[in-house]
């Protein structure tokens, strides 16, 4: 049995009833009927058994157009019919047989007259609407009596008609057809859609509802009198069917029936209320705040919010259900009480578990509310005992209480514990059902946020491990950087920077920012910044490494484009080798008269672009020049021409400071303090500082086996100039194992050996053979194989790079300390 209808339905007037009794407004039984896409009918209400005559047992299964047995003729006597001329609403198209026919794919509705034989039945209003969705469901159709609307004052006020639905409609496959309905109903915008599926298949009740403002898609212009009498009794009911007002008892039996009617009305207000106070942020606290408060006064005097411990932290569920160990943080608790009385019993950011007898744990295992008339001595005692130290009992005893489930995908992240006042009207089974109905929404909110801030979680994660921790100190110059996120949600963008060290006591300086925000512009960002690494690594000249770069970012999709500037400084030769794709030019700040200049580079395209040429760029620079290389999340600002944001970052990037730190930080309070920036920033500060040439040192050896004895002794009479004879034993063995490779492996190109003096000592062998030297296990018959496996195990660092004439081997060795 269709429990809304039976309880929608105004005095009946099916066949049998010789007089036509009128209907109070709004309490027009309606039918509702499912069709699936055989045309039988999945669906049929007791409004549908009371308008058509069949019962539902013989209604299911059969063909729709056997059951619903109307035309869309016209009465004969057009002029007396009580709603004057009508049409098929906007010219939608045939009668309700056609959309049963399947031929209509569009929502509609209509009059049409039954053609079965019955007094008092005569004219039927319909609505129609075509069900596009995977399942099986076509059409889901709801009609109602058009006699029940006939009036007598000529007088009265007209109003629409429109289907109207109060709590709990239910039938096989209702949750199914609720989740897909804003999917599958053509032509209907979302927040249509929204409350079709609020009060076709959650709220329930089908009844009509007379109103000027609220329509649904399909709305026929039938004007319904509203007569002063009515108006009057519903204006009286009004005023006492709010939620957790008290409904009159000894009333007339039709203003009971409008009391009634009013109070679910009220409550349908009451919830569209509370889900456009809710879910206005994606923010979990901000959210939690606002489903707490939304509540209080109105519907309860005091409301504590309960989460999972996993949900306060950002973390996944495990499987199966709450149990007695599953942990409860206190996350929010409003009320009318006194201010204070609830703070040191019940504080918020509290957690705790809750023992199997509490209602608590009743309505987190079933996900099912929990409805407590009164708490009374015994469960208020029960309840306390939890506390320690703490007594509840004063707070609770006595007063009604509802305990609600906050769940989504049928997972229970938390609860609600609603309170009223002991001189407040008990919560009653229609509060269980707001209740639950409010929890479900709230639900649904917060674990879009919970999901939300998981994901961002995520997508910081992932950019904080793609980030590198770049050295302070590299071959010739200082290094600073600093990242800022996002300042609005969903900001974790693809910026990054980067530094790499590169044969020759150069380095390489690296900024990207990938255009998108999230989670996929991160892992983008994560392996741009990996392939300009392993391209740096064999030494491309700064252009070919953007155009392998841009060939790249093609292969991988065509979604995405990011900015790249790459730069290679060399601080023996005092040169700067730069290239940009498409990035903001960097600043360079003058060590001897402080002067900053954005250097003019060519700007290229965007990596991803494809097919675009770039060049490159060479300046000369000085010890002491610092170079500003920074994203425009940090220069760009919206309503505002980057050009003052440049102005700004040359203007600041010269500015006095007594450590690259805090260069940076001057940087960064000049811009960032200017409101309006949303974008992620990277910065990245270079002070060049260069090598002298007295800290270099470099020979030039033939291809012949006695220059490895030549190597060992210049090595060894250098570092005794240097005055660093304590690392001229192991430095003179392991250049005798390089150039030794070198003299073995080179072809026709001299070999060079180069020391270097910085924070370490460092030694290069440079040779025209591109097979790069790799470990390998030497047994102790083994003529070769022990050379490198000296360095590895003698040095502070080793490695090797191709260069464009060949290869570089080289190792550090740490200073003595001084």
């Amino acid at each position: 049995m269709d429990r809304g209808t039976e309880v929608g339905a105004a005095p009946s007037h099916g066949a049998g009833n010789g007089a036509v009794e009128h209907a109070a407004a709004g309490r027009v039984p309606l039918a509702v009927v499912v069709v699936d896409r055989d045309g039988l009918v999945s669906h049929w209400s007791s409004g549908a058994r009371r308008l058509f005559g069949a019962p539902k047992e013989e209604a299911l299964g059969r063909h729709a157009v056997d059951l619903l047995p109307v035309s869309g003729a016209l009465p004969d006597d057009a002029d007396a019919a009580p709603f004057g001329a009508y049409a098929t609403y906007d010219g939608l198209g045939p009668g309700l047989e056609s959309s049963l026919g399947g031929r209509l794919s569009y929502p509609a509705a209509g009059r049409a007259r039954l053609t079965t034989t019955g007094p008092g039945r005569t004219d039927v209003l319909w609505w129609a609407y075509p069900l596009v969705g995977p399942g099986r469901e076509r059409l889901l159709v709801l009609a109602a009596d058009a006699a029940a609307m006939r009036h007598e004052d000529d007088d009265a006020s007209f109003e629409r008609i429109a289907p109207g639905f109060a709590l709990h409609t239910d039938f096989p496959g209702s949750e199914e057809l609720a989740r897909r309905l804003p999917e599958i109903l053509p032509s209907m915008s979302v927040g249509e859609s929204a409350r079709i599926v609020s009060q076709v298949l959650e709220l329930g009740y089908p009844v009509m509802e007379f109103s000027q403002n609220d329509r649904v898609p399909v709305t026929p212009d039938w004007g319904v009198p509203r007569r002063a009498e009515r108006k009057a009794r519903r204006e009286r009911a009004a005023r006492v069917a709010a939620p957790g007002g008290p409904v009159p008892q000894d009333l007339p039996e039709d203003e009971g029936e409008d009391l009634e009617y009013v109070a679910v009305r009220e409550r349908l207000e009451f919830l569209n209320e509370v889900s456009g106070r809710i879910g206005t942020s994606l923010d979990l606290s901000q959210t939690i705040l606002e489903v707490s408060r939304a509540v209080v006064p109105r519907f309860t005097d005091v409301a504590g919010t309960y989460l999972r411990e996993q949900v306060v932290a950002g973390e996944g569920f495990p499987e199966g259900a709450p149990d007695t160990t599953t942990l409860w943080h206190r996350v929010a608790l409003e009320h009318t009480d006194e201010p204070g009385r609830w703070d040191d019993v019940v504080p918020v950011g509290e957690a705790m578990p809750f023992p199997a007898h509490t209602p608590f744990f009743q309505c987190m295992t079933t996900g099912e509310p929990v409805l407590v008339p009164r708490i009374s001595e015994r469960m208020g005692h029960m309840i306390a005992a939890q506390f320690e130290k703490r007594d509840i009992r004063p707070l609770i005893t006595n007063r009604s209480m509802l305990v609600v489930p906050l769940k989504a995908r049928n997972v229970v992240l938390g609860f609600m514990i609603l309170l009223r006042h002991p001189e407040r009207v008990e919560f009653n089974d229609m509060d269980r059902v707001t209740g639950a109905e409010l929890a479900a929404r709230a639900g649904l909110v917060l674990d879009n946020a919970r999901m939300y801030t998981y994901q961002e979680s995520v997508a910081e994660t992932l950019q904080d491990s793609m980030l590198p921790t770049i050295a302070p100190r590299m071959a010739g110059c200082d290094i600073a950087t600093r990242y800022l996120p996002g300042t609005l949600l969903g900001r974790v963008g693809g910026d990054w920077f980067d530094s790499v060290k590169l044969p020759g006591s150069r380095t390489a300086l690296v900024v990207g920012d990938v255009m998108g925000h999230g989670l996929n512009s991160a892992a983008m960002m994560g392996q741009l910044r990996t392939a300009v690494q392993t391209m740096a690594a064999l030494d491309l000249p700064p252009a070919q490494l953007l155009r392998n770069l841009d060939d790249l970012a093609q292969r991988l999709g065509d979604n995405y484009l990011a900015t790249c500037l790459y730069a290679v400084y060399d601080p023996i030769a005092g040169m700067l080798h730069l290239a940009n794709a498409g990035h903001i030019p960097p600043v360079l700040v003058r060590a001897g008269d402080g002067r900053s200049e954005l250097l003019d580079l060519p700007t290229g395209a965007p990596i991803g672009v494809g097919g675009v040429p770039f060049e490159a760029v060479r300046v000369r620079v000085e010890p002491g020049d610092r170079l500003v290389m920074c994203t425009d999340g940090l220069v760009e600002v919206r309503g505002e021409d980057i050009g003052v944001g440049l102005a700004t970052l040359c203007e600041s990037a010269a500015h006095p400071a007594a450590s690259m730190v805090h260069a940076c930080d001057t940087i960064i309070r000049a811009l960032n303090t200017r409101g309006g920036r949303k974008d992620d920033v990277a910065l990245l500060m270079a002070r060049l500082n260069g090598i002298e040439s007295e800290d270099v040192a470099a020979w030039r050896l033939t291809l012949d086996p006695v220059e490895v004895g030549r190597a060992r002794a210049v090595v060894r009479e250098q570092l005794h100039v240097w005055g660093l004879s304590a690392l001229a034993d192991n430095a003179e063995l392991m250049v005798g194992e390089l150039v030794t490779n070198a003299v073995r492996h080179a072809h026709s190109r001299r070999i060079e050996l180069r020391l270097v003096r910085g924070d370490t000592l460092l030694c290069e062998v440079d040779d025209d053979d591109h097979t790069l030297p790799m470990l390998v296990s030497a047994g102790p018959g083994d003529e070769f194989g022990r050379g490198l496996r000296l360095v590895s195990a003698l040095s502070r660092e080793w490695g090797a790079s191709r260069t464009g004439a060949g290869k570089t081997v080289w190792f550090e060795l740490t200073l003595p300390r001084s």
